[in-house]
């Protein structure tokens, strides 16, 4: 099975097919239960054959060559066409070229998945407009609510890290499931969540490494152009990481005049060392390791202290509760709803809409951690009604001794994303969770504790 797997997607690929390797085993397991079928003379009835695409014929006909060559059994129009459809909606998705979109796209979806991006971008403040993306997602869309309305799902083996590795992905992807299902009348469950966000993940992945580049100094005296070839490798290998904001061939650098994160030199930095990293003026593979960590070490600082000032802005000891307990989700949604009202931050409505995204998909993005919230950043005022427990509730599948109800409003939009990942990340390991439960005790206890695990 391992080789006709290996052969399947080479085939693919060689048609221009991007390969779902999580759906692709889907497959697997129908085409063994097809051949096992017809082994014991079990096959599909014949039907005339339906009208279809020449892409399902061409795939049928290769799947059949595949079959016949690897197992020795040659399988009916029927089961091949079967198997194609399958294949087409769980499985492949062309590139995203003009043809592409000719052939595959249909233009009413493309319609629909553009304005459900526009609105997630305004509504997350992501930029979400490349065209390359929106095609590859309508691709992704089509074969969703095809599989939809046969209420046959992809399982996604990485739904569960996703959720709590990415939190603000996935609720990128939840939003975008909401709309879908509205607009085309279906249900989109985690596991199909989950993969929506591999697609907005990819993509963000790609943008971010562009923002969060850490600027750089390179201090490398001239000598044959020597300090070219390096800012020239080095924007060869580390351009996505590194800025190179400003090129000193001097060999008398002043040193504390230089204004960037980070310091690549060839010479002494006298003493300079908080933030200089020395290479060789042939870049090496040692050389580009240190500088990566070194960026990696500047870009955790800076987004720590971001993080540390814009989290703790949002906590109020009125809406700090220990061992407060609610018999359900629901129940707890409500009342710490009715504690926000109280506090001016938020009205029923976004009460009313966090009940709809729990309903969505649950909010338990850890074991220990469930983070209630609207879809919509339409609180009157940021804020953060956190419960810490004793012992832990069930939430979903979950059960969670930390539930942080989280109001955004416009104005906080910038901060949203920052906030929840961190949030998510404080809480995703149990043994940090049980230590703050055991010292925070008090609304100071606990943002004295919080402070800690963020500067660990």
């Amino acid at each position: 099975l391992a080789d006709f797997k290996s052969d399947l997607v080479a085939m693919l690929d060689a048609r221009g097919f991007f390969v779902n390797e999580y759906g692709i085993n889907d497959v697997l397991l129908h085409m063994a239960v097809a051949l096992d079928r017809v082994a014991k003379d079990r096959v599909l009835p014949t039907v005339e054959e339906p009208e279809t695409s020449e892409t399902i014929r061409s795939l049928a006909a290769d799947l059949g060559g595949l079959i016949e060559r690897h197992f020795g059994t040659a399988l009916d129009t029927t089961e091949l066409r079967y198997l194609a459809i399958l294949m087409r909606t769980r499985v492949i998705a062309p590139g995203a070229g003009r043809d592409t979109v000719e052939e595959f796209v249909s233009p009413a979806d493309l319609a629909v998945v553009r304005g459900i991006v526009d609105r997630a971008s305004a509504e997350y403040l992501v930029d979400l407009h490349d065209e390359n993306f929106i095609v590859r997602l309508t691709l992704h869309v089509q074969n969703l609510v095809a599989r939809a309305h046969e209420n046959t799902f992809s399982r996604n083996p990485l739904t569960r890290s996703i959720k709590s590795s990415y939190p603000m992905i996935y609720e990128l992807a939840v939003y975008i499931a909401s709309r879908l299902q509205a607009a085309e009348g279906i249900e989109v469950n985690d596991d199909e969540i989950a993969y929506i966000a591999m697609h907005v993940g990819a993509y963000l992945e790609q943008q971010s490494r562009r923002r969060d580049a850490v600027t750089c100094a390179v201090v490398c005296p001239n000598y044959y152009d020597m300090h070219i070839l390096l800012r020239d490798r080095l924007e060869s290998v580390l351009g996505d990481e590194l800025d190179i904001t400003s090129i000193i061939t001097s060999t008398d650098a002043d040193w504390e005049a230089i204004d960037a994160d980070l310091v690549l030199t060839t010479i002494d930095p006298l003493g300079r060392r908080e933030n200089a990293v020395i290479v060789q003026p042939f870049l090496t593979e040692t050389d580009v390791e240190h500088i990566r960590q070194a960026a990696s070490r500047i870009r955790r600082q800076r987004h720590r202290a971001r993080i540390k000032s814009e989290l703790l802005e949002y906590f109020d000891e009125s809406l700090f509760l220990r061992n407060f307990y609610a018999r359900d989700p629901i129940t707890m949604i409500r009342a710490l709803g009715d504690r926000m009202i109280a506090a001016g931050a938020i009205d029923q409505e976004y009460v009313d809409q966090s009940l709809e995204r729990e309903q969505m998909s649950s909010t338990a993005f850890t074991d220990s951690l469930a983070v209630p919230h609207a879809m919509t950043m339409s609180a009157k005022r940021t804020a953060i009604a956190i419960v810490v427990n004793d012992t832990a509730i069930d939430w979903g599948d979950a059960r969670v001794n930390v539930i942080a109800f989280i109001a955004f409003s416009a104005a906080g939009r910038a901060s949203f994303q920052t906030v929840f990942d961190q949030f998510v990340e404080v809480f995703s390991d149990r043994e940090t969770v049980l230590g703050l439960i055991r010292r925070a005790d008090t609304f100071t206890a606990f943002i004295d504790e919080l402070v800690r695990i963020i500067d660990a």
